[in-house]
């Protein structure tokens, strides 16, 4: 039994939500987005609820019903309040900057590592060192971000590189004097 499958979704005030063609279109303030459905899953709206339900108990049916529902859900949010990640580099002369539709890093390499935002994202740069990207689509958001991270992890002796904000890095201790002496 899907716990997440079988959870009825509230359609938040500025968001309008239509069901045709095996897709759920989604409509509100931040944006506009799609979530398509195999045909094994009924998507049913009663005034200001949704109810995801499957055709039958095989174990394909049961993981669409779940994934459908969430990715529903994330479409509601995204649309009506949106989702930000935070990105903080640490590193002597690390530094972002937005130009437009690109995203330049210098992070120690021989070169700028330049990205192209996106349509539908905004990159801020607060600071050299603290960045913010928003969108409607938790998709798009988390991808643009863990690819950013990519570039330059976090490395656990002097914990330098580009990590997410709260994330925790756990530090080692790098080689002693004391262990070569034996």
């Amino acid at each position: 039994m899907s716990r997440k499958g079988n959870k009825i979704l509230t359609i938040p005030s500025g968001v309008t939500v239509k069901v045709e063609n095996n897709k759920v279109m989604v409509n509100g303030p931040k944006g506009q987005l799609e979530v398509p459905f195999p045909s094994v899953i009924s998507v049913a709206i009663n005034g200001n609820e949704i109810k995801v339900s499957r055709a039958n108990d095989e174990k394909q049916s049961k993981m669409f019903h779940g994934t459908i529902n969430a990715l529903i859900h994330n479409a509601l949010i995204g649309t009506s309040e949106g989702y930000t990640k935070a990105l903080h580099i640490e590193g002597v002369g690390y530094k972002a900057s937005v130009n437009g539709d690109k995203f330049t890093l210098a992070i120690g390499f021989s070169h700028p590592v330049v990205f192209d935002i996106p349509k539908g994202l905004h990159v801020v740069c607060k600071t050299p060192t603290d960045v913010e990207i928003s969108g409607h689509d938790k998709i798009v958001v988390g991808e643009f971000a863990a690819n950013v991270r990519a570039v330059r992890k976090p490395e656990p002796y002097n914990g330098k590189g580009i990590m997410y904000v709260g994330e925790h890095i756990i530090r080692k201790v790098g080689k002693t004097a004391e262990g070569s002496k034996k």
